[in-house]
């Protein structure tokens, strides 16, 4: 028994490796070249773009190799060809190197032929281009299903006989008609430069009568790009009455298309209800019944990703309306293209509308042509930095989760991490300085921080430097984590979840200073700009720092860039400088240099971040020029608004120097308690202040004043009384008022207009009741008032006019006093109001001798 077990073991352990030696050479035929026996021979498909610019075009050629041509590719770390079951996050994360062939560098419009190793194609449906380190898909193709293949394969009758004249086809030229290629919106027949940073890209579509364009360009999100066509037989000013199409984005996020029509040089204006300028086609056409509803343009997609804008847009070739040119796509024409800032809509103006271009140009085009001029990826200057978060000591990050709509680095789960609201953010922390998380993310996301970029439950050799399976909480109970970086910390570390790989992204080490040499730092508005600042005996210190990377970085002290003196620092010829100008508009002409007296200049350039610190004196104590009234008043809030950009000339400033980033609002910097608030709407105490002053100023002052004109008929002085508490209640509403206003604002300074007037009504309103108590007393029926009592009298009423009931007028050089001084609501005609009469004449008289006046009023 035991010999006949032996060999039975044996026989399976000879079968088992001739299965395995025929599995391994299944691929190859008898002459060891590779079969074509897979249905995805001939299959064509164009590689999607996620990361690193990538493109490219992928043809299966057998049972072990595949073609890839036109490959495009920004370089990676530790790149290669990728396998995996499916394209969803969980089986691409458990895909498998498919090539051992290196994809680290740079690709420029490259072809290669890349041979599977170890894995067939029944091993895998889905074939990208990954960073193994970071677990990151740049692009990949799916594969059709075997169902799929099965249904496109047509079903032939059977013959009778072979034809004679017909042999057989080949298994390669059957799939080549079988598949067709997949494109990509990415992907194009023919590509142009237009400029360093500006691409073109088109494909003709002859037997619709269409064109495919992509405009490609990197630049920020917030700018636009311009492309179309001139108006035919135009020799100069080209883009006078041009049709061209502008690509965006809409907050940042939504890209979009439109036609615009170019009747004049300069933003689009209304004139009588007229547009004239560069204004869309819809604003033309609003009265145009004709061609209000028709549209010549089809956007198809759009994407900024690695800090490149790409939009792909189909436009017809010819169209009937007044504002879109015919396009000769096999004619020679001239096209414009333009790039610069996008206006946002607004109340007035709900149009995105093209401000002052920042670059533009024309070139010759034949769309008929076939051109390849686009040499490799375009790449961005500050890719690496579109979402960055400094971390500022003693203000907590808040980390939660939210949904993964722009997560840097996919593949990625549902859900990953928001730091201050903001998607898996790019963390900027220095060592030497604390940062504080407050953990809201729920219990099911651990928070930490590690070496390792792909998160998840680290393994046993992974240093952890903050956090754990413990740093967990909610929004009513956050979890607080405090950690503080310090010169062991390597320059770059990831924050993650401890249950779930890739939910964060990258945090930013870099050494520590600024916070150490000033005493106080705060974070502008839209958290680009950072601002530290120290008050000396000699003056007051600044440092700025740019957080993203910018040929320039500048403040200026003012709500806004107008009527602002501004400090600039930039760097020119690998050195930093810093300026001091004064703004007194919106153009290049309106930038003037001042001469300020500053010191302990210092700039410098890191990663290519601008940081410049200069000292100045809070008073420059100078007459004459205009950088004398730049007074500097620590007791009162800084306005400082800031502005980034690409380029900065100490001289000759031009439109190419125009920002390319700047504050939404200004920012309110208290300089002597070191913090700052932004701009906003009327607080309510502030508004409380407002109406306590209005109805002491407005209602209980005036009305007393009235009570005691129109009401001395109340019996019992009432009148009196009324007078009285009206204007001592108006005078305690008052000043509860003022303290209202010094409680908010947490200080008392006269420096503003605001306060001068307000104290010197104050002090008007509290010498009235001082006034009132050393009133002086009344004369007796029938007598002169005394001296003191008319004076008393006219800093108490003031000057009033006979004709409108006043007590006095002026007459023939003398101050006449009414007769019934105190009650101008007397009746002078009754019988019982005591008189003089003269001596020897029947007549009556009030003062012998002088002048009399009678007041009447209505009865």
């Amino acid at each position: 028994m035991i010999p006949s077990c032996w060999s039975l073991v044996c026989s399976f352990l000879v079968v088992g490796v001739f299965c395995l030696c025929g599995s391994a050479r299944q691929m190859e035929d008898a002459n060891g070249n590779c079969t074509k026996f897979s249905p995805l021979v001939g299959y064509t498909a164009q590689l999607s773009m996620l990361q690193h610019q990538l493109r490219g075009q992928i043809e299966v050629l057998n049972d072990c190799s595949f073609r890839v041509t036109r490959f495009d590719m920004l370089a990676g770390k530790d790149v290669y060809w990728w396998g995996a079951k499916d394209e969803n996050f969980q089986n691409m994360t458990d895909g498998f190197v498919i090539s051992r062939t290196h994809l680290n560098r740079t690709f420029v419009n490259e072809s290669m032929v890349v041979t599977l190793e170890d894995c067939t194609w029944d091993d895998f449906r889905v074939l990208g281009v990954w960073d193994v380190a970071l677990e990151a898909d740049y692009g990949h193709i799916v594969f059709p299903t075997s169902d799929t293949i099965t249904a496109m394969t047509p079903t032939l009758a059977p013959a009778m006989s072979p034809h004679p004249a017909l042999p057989p086809s080949s298994s390669e030229d059957k799939n080549a008609r079988l598949f067709s290629v997949k494109n990509q919106p990415t992907m194009f027949d023919n590509c142009i430069v237009l400029s360093s940073i500006y691409r073109l890209r088109w494909t003709l579509n002859a037997e619709t009568g269409t064109v495919d364009l992509g405009v490609e360009a990197a630049v920020p999100d917030t700018h636009y790009m311009a492309f179309g066509w001139a108006k035919p037989g135009s020799t100069s000013a080209f883009m006078l009455n041009a049709d061209v199409v502008l690509a965006g984005f809409q907050n940042h996020t939504t890209p979009f298309v439109d036609d615009y029509y170019i009747s004049k040089y300069g933003e689009c204006t209304w004139d009588q209800d007229v547009p004239s300028g560069v204004c869309p086609d819809s604003a033309y056409s609003q009265n145009d019944n004709s061609s209000s509803n028709r549209t010549d343009l089809k956007f198809i997609h759009g994407q900024w990703q690695d800090g490149v804008a790409f939009m792909r847009y189909q436009k017809t070739l010819q169209s009937d309306s007044q504002f879109d040119i015919g396009i000769n796509a096999t004619s020679e024409m001239v096209a414009i293209w333009a790039l610069g800032l996008m206006k946002q809509p607004d109340s007035l103006r709900p149009l995105y509308l093209p401000e002052k271009h920042t670059s533009f140009g024309h070139v010759s085009l034949n769309l008929s042509d076939t051109v390849d001029g686009c040499k490799g990826p375009l790449q961005a200057p500050n890719s690496d930095d579109l979402d960055l978060i400094v971390a500022e000591a003693g203000v907590p990050i808040v980390v939660s989760v939210g949904p993964a709509t722009h997560y840097p680095n996919p593949p990625h789960p549902d859900e990953v991490i928001y730091l201050n609201e903001v998607e898996a953010p790019v963390l900027k922390v220095e060592r030497g300085v604390q940062v504080t998380f407050s953990v809201q993310a729920g219990h099911e996301v651990a928070f930490y921080i590690s070496e390792s970029p792909l998160g998840g439950e680290p393994s046993e050799n992974v240093t952890i430097f903050a956090g754990g399976s413990d740093a967990q909480g909610v929004p009513a109970t956050p979890y607080p984590l405090v950690w503080k970086p310090d010169r062991f910390t390597p320059d770059e570390v990831y924050y993650h979840s401890y249950f779930q790989k890739k939910m964060g992204w990258k945090i930013q080490v870099v050494d520590g200073g600024l916070t150490d040499m000033y005493n106080s730092t705060v974070y502008l508005a839209d958290q680009k700009v950072k601002l530290y600042w120290m008050i000396t005996e000699a003056g007051i210190s600044f440092a700025v720092r740019a957080v993203p990377k910018s040929g320039y970085v500048a403040i200026g002290f003012g709500e806004s860039m107008v009527n602002t003196f501004a400090y600039v620092g930039w760097l020119e010829d690998d050195t930093c400088k810093v300026g001091t100008y004064w703004i007194d508009g919106r153009d290049s002409g309106s930038i003037h240099r001042t001469n300020e007296s500053l010191t302990d200049v210092q700039c410098a350039q890191q990663n290519g971040m601008i940081t410049f610190q200069f000292s100045r004196p809070l008073d420059p104590h100078c007459t004459g020029h205009q950088e004398c009234r730049n007074v500097i008043d620590p007791s009162i809030p800084l306005k400082i608004v800031w502005a980034i950009g690409t380029h900065w000339s100490a001289d000759h400033l031009t439109s190419s120097n125009m920002h390319s980033s700047k504050s939404s609002k200004y920012m309110s910097v208290h300089l002597t308690k070191g913090v700052a608030e932004p701009e906003q709407e009327l607080r309510p105490v502030l508004a409380v202040h407002g109406f306590m002053m209005f109805l002491a100023w407005a209602l209980l002052f005036p009305g007393g004043v009235l009570a005691a004109r129109y009401l001395r008929h109340l019996k019992d002085d009432g009148w009196f009384q009324i007078h009285v508490y009206a204007q001592y209640s108006g005078i305690a509403i008052m000043l509860l008022g003022v303290l209202f206003a010094i409680a908010e604002k947490g200080e008392f300074h006269t420096g503003s207009l605001h306060v001068k007037l307000g104290l010197t009504s104050i002090f008007f309103a509290c010498m009235q009741p001082i006034n009132a108590f050393f009133r002086p007393k009344k004369a007796a029926p029938g007598e002169r008032p005394s001296t003191a009592r008319v004076v008393w009298l006219f800093v108490h009423r003031g000057f009033r006019h006979g004709q409108y009931g006043r007590e006095s007028s002026f007459a023939k050089g003398d101050w006449i006093m009414a007769n019934n001084e105190d009650d101008d609501s007397a009746n002078l005609l009754r019988s019982n109001q005591p008189l003089s009469t003269a001596a020897g004449s029947g007549e009556v008289q009030l003062y012998p001798g002088k002048q009399m006046e009678v007041q009447l009023q209505t009865l």
